[in-house]
């Protein structure tokens, strides 16, 4: 007989629910539109589970009933404080199988690594770190609160950089940077300092997608481009150094997950983040996360119902749900 398992990775933009059998097959998919608590309350975060559940539900042919478990990675769930109102959620929109929810960075991990633990950096917009051990009982993580709480080296934080690195080049406080005519341009600004003065005033906004602007740059050797890309590489590796601190990972071989448009950069930022958490702890490998999140919700899915999947169950829902 043929058991069925859901996960769900919930975020500020998309809340994605994913259907699969013990075999890795795809059987449904819905999307039920942002479900972060932080932006839409836990009303919001029901309707939108409600609603991409539905959606996979119809597209598999099955019932909730027919669902032997259910994994969820869920933006903004970072303090056990928010675990009993996200599962009070849950169990209104009749989630009674068993099921388990954790960060969204966790998700993750779970689908990066084929161990199934390790640590998660997310870099894209923000920047967030978790982490858990091969039990998966203990775990650690970050505030999650960016720069206020020391935690910034996002894309958001990268442009930050590169605007000061303008300001700096403009009023010679610091040496001159092709980031000043890159910005400008994107800007549409006529030169430097109407683009400063347009900051000021708000006639222009530049914010995380213009990250890749200030990649580019580093790579075709601009010094201070160069220098943010690894000051961002830095700041990420020692976010998983603290983690790898909590969890007494530093002797161990494990994975870390780079998660996050961010790493899509290129070998400026990975290199430097590596060099940073192997000089902590040697037998970290780097591990570039390129199938869905909602991938490891599913796993998670899976063992939370007393079902351990094997590399081959991993490897097959991977590959069935690239297109997703």
């Amino acid at each position: 007989m043929a058991s069925y398992f859901i996960g769900g990775d919930i975020g500020g933009t998309h809340t994605r629910i994913l259907i699969a059998d013990q075999d890795g097959n795809v059987l449904g998919f819905g999307d039920g539109g942002s479900g972060n608590h932080e932006g839409v309350g836990y009303d919001g975060f029901e309707s939108a589970v409600s609603e991409g559940t539905r959606q996979a539900l119809f597209a598999a042919g099955l019932t909730l009933e027919q669902i032997s478990g259910a994994g969820f990675g869920i933006g903004g769930y970072d303090w056990p404080s928010q675990r009993q109102p996200h599962l009070d959620s849950l169990k209104k929109i009749d989630y009674k199988m068993p099921l388990e929810i954790v960060n969204d960075t966790v998700i993750g991990i779970i689908a990066g690594s084929e161990e199934g633990w390790g640590v998660g950096i997310v870099s894209g917009t923000g920047c967030n770190c978790w982490g858990w051990d091969s039990s998966r009982q203990k775990i650690a993580h970050l505030t999650g609160g960016g720069g206020r709480m020391g935690e910034a080296a996002g894309a958001g934080d990268v442009v930050s950089r590169a605007l000061r690195a303008v300001s700096y080049a403009w009023s010679g406080r610091g040496p001159q940077t092709q980031l000043s005519q890159v910005l400008v341009q994107f800007a549409r600004a006529k030169n430097p300092e109407d683009l400063l003065e347009g900051l000021m005033d708000m006639r222009f906004h530049l914010r995380a997608a213009a990250a890749p602007l200030v990649f580019q740059t580093a790579n075709a050797g601009d010094q201070a481009a160069i220098d943010i890309i690894h000051w961002a590489g830095t700041e990420l590796g020692e976010m998983a150094n603290t983690i790898i601190k909590q969890l007494n990972f530093e002797n161990l071989t494990f994975d870390v997950v780079m998660i996050g448009s961010m790493w899509d950069g290129g070998s400026l930022l990975v290199e430097k983040a590596r060099e940073t958490i192997q000089a902590y702890a040697p037998g970290a490998s780097m591990v570039r996360l390129t199938a869905p999140p909602v991938v490891g919700a599913f796993l998670l899915g899976m063992v939370t119902a007393g079902v351990k999947p094997g590399l081959d169950i991993h490897h097959r829902i991977i590959e069935n749900s690239r297109n997703l």
